[in-house]
């Protein structure tokens, strides 16, 4: 009955909450530089450079090929796109040691499995957001040093104006709830949030210090719905909606994305100058997940590469591209034959194609809104 009351309660304040404005390009082409922060939605290679790994062949075969990707999906991410989409070049990893590419245009800090709290010794990545800020101004600093030394090399790297009129990209905090689950009550899971959001803006203000005034902010999806939360939060069938998603995640999600939604407002009122844009990515993966038949999707939940057949194709022992014993059988996880026809690629992470969607719909305006400080 807790739960009843709580679900009936956020989906009337995120109602009022969560604009669906008239459609307008939301991203603007005149930023000259993006940098972004985050995990593994928008990683394009982060974590496999600062952990010295490569990724299995399946990922990134759709698009980038192996091993240069370097991305947790067959192809593009939603990061890349909305590249694409301001005409700029998709995003170098700060740690890249090796690559064809520049900084000129931004940098990437994001990295798979990070988290906007402090990582600790049961981490899957080191790199938390506040690490990720302390790279940025490190990352700043030499660029501005170098490029005092020698103008040349504004060039290949991103100018004082660039850092300036840069637009400062967020995706992160899946990581924070998703883990959280695995020790914590629903309860608990929710009273750990406004800490989650306090480490989160002790990093915009850092940010906003180093002279960022431009932040596009992504809220967290549907975490219930991933095969990886089905498959070990879902066997308690009654834990699972009519659509198959477990219910708690997905609640702790909204309930964070309300939070989220409300720091957003007061963002621009604690920063003069400042822009904020707020996207509601929750919502634009939901209907892919529940309508995704109407879109040209066959399957909402069940991996492309993964193993084990329906209604999941997940073993969390296997991970796709892989071969390991799982329950003392030998499994291989293979990709499936066309995963333009899948929401899910891998159990945690979406598709090129569901990622294509997503951008799609974020660029028709209809899901963010903007706030700056000049209109308080």
């Amino acid at each position: 009955m807790e739960n009843l009351f709580l679900t009936l309660l956020l989906f009337v304040a995120i109602s009022h909450t969560l604009p669906h404005l008239a459609g307008s390009f939301p991203i603007s082409h005149n930023f000259p530089a993006v940098f972004n922060f985050g995990d593994s939605n928008s990683d394009t290679g982060e974590l496999t450079s600062g952990l010295g790994f490569l990724l299995q062949p399946s990922y990134g075969q759709t698009y980038f090929k192996p091993p240069s990707s370097g991305r947790f999906c067959n192809g593009r991410l939603i990061v890349d796109f909305l590249m694409e989409a301001i005409d700029r070049p998709y995003l170098r990893p700060y740690l890249d040691s090796i690559s064809r590419q520049s900084y000129r245009r931004g940098c990437n800090f994001a990295a798979a499995g990070s988290t906007i709290q402090k990582a600790n010794a049961a981490s899957y990545s080191p790199f938390g957001f506040g690490v990720q800020v302390s790279q940025f101004i490190t990352f700043k600093s030499k660029v501005i040093q170098l490029i005092h030394q020698d103008k040349e090399l504004e060039k290949y790297l991103p100018s004082e104006y660039y850092f300036k009129n840069g637009l400062y990209m967020f995706d992160i905090g899946q990581n924070d709830l998703a883990g959280a689950f695995y020790s914590k009550t629903f309860d608990q899971v929710l009273a750990l949030i406004p800490t989650i959001l306090d480490i989160f803006q002790d990093g915009i203000t850092r940010l906003y210090g180093e002279g960022a005034r431009n932040f596009w902010i992504h809220n967290t999806g549907p975490l219930g719905c991933l095969a990886q939360v089905v498959s070990r939060f879902g066997k308690d069938k009654s834990k699972l909606d009519e659509f198959g998603c477990v219910s708690d995640h997905n609640q702790a999600a909204q309930f964070f994305n309300l939070q989220l939604n409300g720091l957003f407002k007061k963002l621009p009122q604690l920063y003069p100058g400042s822009h904020f844009t707020y996207v509601d990515i929750f919502s634009i993966k939901s209907d892919l997940i529940l309508n995704h038949s109407k879109y040209g999707f066959d399957h909402s939940i069940m991996v492309c590469c993964g193993t084990g057949g329906p209604p999941l194709n997940f073993d969390d022992q296997v991970g796709c591209g892989k071969t390991a014993t799982s329950n003392g059988t030998i499994k291989t996880a293979k990709p499936c034959i066309d995963s333009s026809k899948y929401v899910n690629w891998d159990g945690i992470h979406y598709t090129e194609a569901a990622n294509r969607f997503v951008t799609l719909h974020i660029l028709t305006g209809k899901y963010s809104e903007t706030v700056s400080s000049q209109n308080l």
